[in-house]
């Protein structure tokens, strides 16, 4: 019963993953069920939480991309911004922007698309407001993308919590 709890503990950590990044998301659901399943001896018990949730570890790596690069094409970016967006992300989590002196990985996973893409459209279209714009663009589409990621990773849970909850308390 304790393993129990500490791995839908994990789940919810999980949950908190799929909509904050850098910290893994559904892929810890995934883990954490495949661990009950070892434990119970029997993935027959879990197999439908376990399709659902490699299901939804599927649509969020869609999702991911797509949210994205709707986001992007909406708000006009070029390549050139969301490739700046993915390398102000990977500066910003390792703490390399020297405009973010403070507030860790955290912070520069939020700031650092925004910053790496208006500064790579900047180079490239040589105007402040649509480079403005394709940043904006890009954050938005990646935010409501980790929204959607989060609602299908509570749904993995869930799934999985209605179909286990008899294993372990009984009907």
């Amino acid at each position: 019963m304790l393993t129990y709890w500490l791995l839908i503990t994990l789940m919810v950590v999980g949950v908190i993953g799929s909509v904050v990044p850098g910290i893994p998301g559904s892929s810890l659901i995934l883990t954490s069920m495949i661990i009950w399943g070892i434990m119970g001896s029997s993935f027959a018990a879990i197999k439908i939480p376990l399709v659902v949730t490699i299901v939804v570890l599927i649509l969020s790596i869609a999702v991911d991309f797509l949210a994205g690069y709707l986001g992007a094409k909406k708000a006009g970016a070029s390549k050139w911004g969301q490739i700046g967006a993915i390398l102000g992300l990977i500066l910003g989590f390792f703490g390399l922007l020297p405009t973010l002196p403070f507030g860790g990985p955290l912070l520069g996973i939020l700031l650092g698309p925004l910053l790496g893409a208006i500064i790579a459209e900047l180079i490239y279209r040589r105007e402040l407001w649509p480079a403005v714009k394709a940043g904006v663009g890009i954050i938005v589409g990646s935010v409501i993308g980790n929204l959607i990621q989060g609602v299908l990773a509570i749904a993995a849970v869930v799934v999985f919590i209605v179909t286990t909850w008899p294993q372990v308390y009984g009907s």
